[in-house]
């Protein structure tokens, strides 16, 4: 078992972690950090996880708050759903990535039962081989062709046979899928990405929350409908 020493660096270290070194000093100076708080939280490991998860939300929401609109606003034609609803849901995608394939009946469903949705999708491609399929999305965008390529991707995973299903012209899509001007989303959806603490696809924003992973229907629609409320 660690001694008190041990135990005292410990909480510090967590406290500090979650709360900013600042924090941890107040804390401790305000006599709260006294031998029932160190019990309890010994006694309740899986609390400090929450507290972390808890900070990091809050800091991934105050990193959102200082995009402004940046987030929400999309590569041209690069929407589903309604382009002027007034309900938003944005979703960062790699056409390789077997939860964004999971995730796409749930997204069909909600813009099929609300005709106010607008899903601004963000192509981070992050699996080995994506890039050439994200760039060919944005470029079917340019051409309002976006959600036709974006299912024949999922549906058939090979970029020329969904480019041509959603029935591109490809001369004009393989010079926009190289131009500077799509390799310049690509990375910004990259650095917007980072920025809010993703690490991996699907990644979601509704409202002022930003949140991870293939949730599901229910709480994605429990999202939008959170961030109408806000």
């Amino acid at each position: 078992m660690p001694s008190s020493s041990l135990r005292n660096t410990l909480l510090t270290a967590l406290t500090a972690l979650v709360f900013g070194f600042l924090g941890a000093a107040i804390w401790s100076y305000a006599g709260l950090a006294d031998n029932h708080t160190r019990a309890f939280l010994l006694s309740n490991p899986d609390v400090l996880p929450q507290m972390v998860e808890a900070y990091e939300n809050r800091e991934a929401e105050k990193r959102l708050a200082a995009m402004g609109d940046e987030v929400f606003t999309p590569f041209p034609g690069v929407v589903l759903g309604n382009p002027q609803g007034k309900k938003v849901l944005v979703e960062f995608t790699d056409y390789n990535c077997p939860y964004c394939a999971a995730s796409l009946k749930d997204v069909n469903r909600l813009i099929a039962e609300d005709p106010e949705l607008k899903v601004v999708i963000r192509e981070w491609p992050i699996f080995e081989g994506s890039d050439a399929a994200s760039r060919m999305a944005l470029a079917a965008g340019l051409q309002g062709k976006y959600r036709a390529f974006h299912d024949a991707m999922f549906e058939l995973g090979d970029v020329s046979a969904a480019a041509e299903k959603a029935g591109l012209d490809m001369a004009q899509a393989e010079a926009d899928a190289a131009s500077d001007t799509v390799a310049a989303e690509v990375a910004r959806n990259l650095e917007l990405a980072r920025s809010l603490g993703f690490t991996g696809t699907p990644a979601w924003v509704a409202g002022k929350r930003p949140f991870g992973g293939a949730v599901g229907y229910d709480k994605l629609k429990d999202a939008i409908a959170e961030a109408g409320e806000g």
